[in-house]
């Protein structure tokens, strides 16, 4: 014997006009929303981030100061790396994954090369900065993802 839940007298049931206006906003919202504009604000939301972390490791043009030869000694204290190759490491990575992702180049390669770093951040540096990592690892995915999208010099050269 087959029976069947009815709807009726149910709270979980939408009424059909309410389910209609509701996707009508929806197919809306998809319009308004293409992945090109999301892709570019995830791309310039994290090239601020990490960019202005970096010109935070130097001097002038790009001059790395001593105090970031320091944090990475006494705070950060990364477990494989010497300080005196992370300090570099970080720096460069932290200019040169933002600028390429501001221009949609190797945006795939850029959004993951700061995963990792973000993931090497929240395990060994700030584990208690989940909640902000998890933002930026978002965003990261997404480009990783779906790629750099139409407003970028890697659609421009036919790269995916």
């Amino acid at each position: 014997m087959h029976t069947t839940h009815s709807p009726v007298g149910s709270t979980t049931a939408l009424h059909p006009s309410l389910r209609g206006l509701w996707n009508s906003l929806a197919q809306r919202l998809e319009r308004l929303t293409p992945h090109g504009l999301i892709a570019l604000a995830a791309r310039l939301a994290l090239a601020g981030i990490f960019w202005l972390s970096g010109r935070t490791k130097v001097e002038g043009w790009f001059t790395i100061t001593d105090t970031t030869y320091l944090l990475f000694r006494e705070e950060y204290q990364l477990p494989l790396i010497p300080p005196e190759w992370a300090a570099p490491m970080a720096t460069v990575a932290e200019h040169l994954f933002p600028m390429l992702l501001v221009l949609g180049l190797a945006t795939r390669l850029s959004a993951l090369a700061l995963l990792g770093m973000t993931l090497v951040i929240q395990v060994f540096v700030y584990p208690d900065a989940w909640p902000t990592h998890l933002s930026w690892a978002a965003l990261m995915l997404y480009l990783a993802g779906r790629g750099a999208g139409s407003l970028s010099l890697d659609r421009w050269l036919g790269l995916r």
